[in-house]
């Protein structure tokens, strides 16, 4: 296991990600060894959930089993940390794991001073509105959440809005 991790580092510090293809494996398999030192939770015990909304989006992070408590928490502490750097216009973690040419972060990076970003516990997880009255912005929230769920495609879903149980 660790020689595997330790393969997608070397990978992932020679720079060959393929953002061509985003379905691309090797990519897939990159994101997630980034993502290991940027999301505390497990990424084979939750799921990322992405819903574009008419005014921008929700970003929500659920436990697979909504009696996994340890997860749980570590996502709401992850996702109420990421709302809070967001609000400030601090977008380094989605940027340490997708790369600075991510589409639409660096449009949310620039008018961070007129999104929203709202962070709500939900029974199983958490979640994140993203909302602005700016349509160049609400363009790029819905780039961001594509680039994510192309990204994340293992562990991500496009939502219908996951409802509190």
């Amino acid at each position: 296991m660790k020689q595997t991790q330790l393969v997608l580092l070397l990978v992932v510090m020679t720079g060959t990600a393929h953002a061509a293809q985003p379905a691309d494996p090797a990519r897939l398999d990159e994101v997630v060894a980034r993502g290991v030192h940027v999301m505390p939770f497990d990424l084979d015990k939750t799921q990322h959930i992405f819903s574009k909304t008419e005014n921008g989006g929700i970003q929500q992070v659920v436990a697979k089993d909504a009696t996994d408590i340890p997860q749980i928490a570590l996502i709401r502490k992850h996702l109420s940390a990421l709302a809070a750097r967001f609000s400030e216009g601090d977008f380094s973690g989605p940027i340490r794991i997708h790369g600075d040419t991510m589409p639409g972060v660096q449009d949310l990076r620039a008018g961070f001073k007129h999104i929203q970003f709202t962070y709500r516990a939900l029974s199983d997880g958490a979640e994140i509105a993203y909302v602005s009255t700016d349509p160049k912005l609400i363009g790029a929230i819905h780039q961001y959440f594509d680039a994510q769920l192309s990204d994340h495609a293992r562990h991500a879903v496009s939502g219908a809005h996951h409802h509190n149980h």
